[in-house]
């Protein structure tokens, strides 16, 4: 039986696209050969959509937690999902999809479908009027359908056909010939987009010679299939298995690009193209955005800006990294930058950002002849004074900067000059467990033995790191610091840039947000209120051991607060204090 498409259908859908998007997210990234032979096209789906969902869970939870506990509408729900879209794109495919959404949104939001079927068993004239709804809604979602592949067309600025766009505009056109119901519309166009996945290989070069279906799209149609299992309430068969790249000949140096190929649907050839991919968002008008377009188009290629209502998505690859952020800040206010050098994924013939221009295989890592030590960690820390703590440890430390997480050549890089045998690897970032995990691979590929310890906060590296200990084997250190880190609860203050749905309700612009384990818990007005909250509850639980790290601009007072409150209300609770310096959040907590 369909199902109508209202703000509960819109969570199911995220919800299975998630789920299916995580068990497919390995094979995309494996068949990820255009535009650039990156392998992270299914990750970046995948944290795209994720985003999407958390911010639909938001919206569902700030109505609930409002004084009437109301349910939210299908318009609250479908922008919610949009804006999360937005913020949390990734990547080429990633971006793409967020405008796809956005499209969707647009028309959902609108006068769109949700409104429910009558009961069985009607009168001739209710049941007429719920064939006009069954209809409506059908309608419904082919415009939505349609308008999403129009704005995505006008996000690109180059669009080639073969990619996600391709995928998409077959859905399109699927829900517009089939006739019935929704959950009949929704499987047409998921059939429609799962029949051109197939025919990708056909009309890009760099797919045909892989022995691939394009990875955007094949991501595409995995969305699309919980939108169909949503409405319809059965799952469609799903695509072919993606399979695995084969090796191809090398293009020659100076083969001719593909008409159209500097877009992100379907960017640069796989070699020759340029060295960083440049990520941000941004706030600006539509007139400044128009000129932003024309100077990042002149600037480099993959150029999709997605978004509107003042919050864009701006993403570009150039070789001028530097030029393409100075565009954005003539054109508004770009935050979330994200900056990833190519040269460890696919544009070999860029040198490292981090090997003073030469090449990565040309770079130093040690003295000749200098003997590799039994084993090293390396540790990814946001701010100097963690730098210097993890150092001090012996740790090889990789210091992130705002907006700006290493890619995993980076990582990689940072393993070789940790020089050892055995490395163990702290990404202290739940963001950075796929380049991290990308970067133990190309290490053992070198012959060096990696694990990777999942924490998700300098706390918890700190944590691990205490209980090092370079004597005893490998495994038995692994564990041990496994442990230690999973016993560290973790939070983070962070301040609100703008109104915006939460895990812990509604916050407005320079709320202070507690974050404990990477979701909003708590809503402040005040930092040091809001810190004592966030302590008290992580306590609640039991702990032996506070662990603060301060920002780079946080007061001594705050913490001697912080530290009386944690000794005057939670006995034989023990505080550590460093100094971080980090910039991205004011204070980090830690309870063991």
């Amino acid at each position: 039986m369909p199902h109508t498409l209202d703000a509960d259908a819109v969570r199911t859908w995220c919800g299975l696209a998630l789920d299916a998007l995580g068990r497919a997210r390995e094979e995309i990234d494996a068949i990820n050969v255009y535009p650039v032979a990156d392998g992270d096209t299914g990750t970046n789906l995948y944290l795209t959509v994720e985003s999407a969902a958390r911010a639909v869970d938001a919206a569902f939870n700030g109505h609930a937690a409002s004084a009437a506990a109301s349910r939210p509408t299908l318009a609250d729900v479908v922008r919610a999902m949009a804006h999360g879209a937005l913020i949390g794109a990734r990547g080429n495919s990633g971006t793409i999809l967020a405008q796809l959404l956005r499209g969707m949104a647009d028309v959902l939001a609108d006068g769109g479908p949700g409104s429910a079927a009558g009961p069985a068993g009607r009168s001739d004239e209710a049941g007429a009027a719920g064939e006009a709804d069954d209809a409506g809604e059908a309608d419904g979602l082919r415009r939505a359908l349609r308008r999403a592949v129009d704005l995505a067309y006008l996000a690109v600025a180059h669009p080639v056909e073969g990619t996600v766009l391709t995928v998409a505009v077959a859905a399109a056109e699927g829900a517009e010939r089939a006739t019935g119901d929704i959950g009949t519309v929704a499987r047409a166009a998921y059939e429609g987009a799962r029949t051109a996945l197939q025919a990708t290989p056909g009309q890009l070069d760099a797919l045909a010679r892989a022995g691939v279906v394009d990875a955007g799209g094949y991501g595409l149609v995995t969305v699309l299939g919980g939108l169909a299992e949503t409405l319809s309430g059965e799952a469609p068969e799903a695509p072919a298995a993606p399979g695995r790249p084969r090796t191809a000949d090398p293009a020659p140096a100076e083969a001719p690009r593909i008409p159209g190929s500097g877009d992100c649907a379907a960017g640069t050839a796989p070699s020759g193209g340029p060295g960083y991919e440049v990520i941000y968002l941004l706030e600006a008008d539509e007139t400044a955005v128009t000129r932003l377009r024309e100077r990042l188009d002149a600037l480099g290629d993959s150029l999709v800006v997605v978004g509107g209502d003042g919050l864009w998505n701006v993403h570009v690859h150039v070789d001028d990294a530097g030029a393409a952020v100075e565009a954005g800040i003539q054109a508004g206010r770009p935050y979330r930058i994200r900056i990833t050098h190519f040269g460890a994924a696919g544009h070999p013939d860029h040198p490292a950002a981090d090997t003073g221009g030469r090449r990565p295989e040309e770079a130093d890592h040690e003295p000749s002849g200098t003997p590799l030590a039994p084993r090293a960690v390396v540790a990814v820390v946001p701010g100097d004074g963690i730098a210097a703590l993890c150092a001090e440890a012996g740790a090889t430390v990789v210091t992130t900067r705002p907006g700006e997480p290493p890619a995993s050549g980076e990582l990689a890089e940072a393993v070789r000059r940790a020089h050892a045998r055995e490395v163990v690897l702290l990404p202290n970032d739940a963001e950075l467990r796929h380049p991290a995990a990308a970067a133990a691979a190309q290490a053992r590929a070198e012959g060096v033995r990696v694990a990777v310890i999942p924490t998700r906060s300098a706390v918890q590296g700190i944590a691990a790191l205490a209980v090092h200990e370079p004597g005893r084997s490998f495994d038995e250190d692994v564990v041990a610091m496994t442990s230690a880190a999973g016993a560290t609860r973790y939070a983070e203050l962070a301040v609100a840039e703008r109104q915006s749905w939460t895990m812990a309700g509604v916050c407005q612009a320079g709320d202070v947000l507690g974050l404990i384990d990477g979701d909003v818990a708590v809503i402040g007005s005040e930092l040091a209120a809001t810190a004592e909250t966030v302590l008290d509850r992580m306590l609640a639980a039991g702990g032996e051991m506070v662990t603060l790290v301060l920002g780079e601009d946080l007061p001594e007072d705050l913490a001697e607060r912080l530290e009386r409150h944690v000794r005057e209300g939670h006995f034989a609770v023990d505080t550590v204090i460093y100094r971080g310096g980090q910039p991205s959040a004011p204070l980090i907590i830690g309870v063991e």
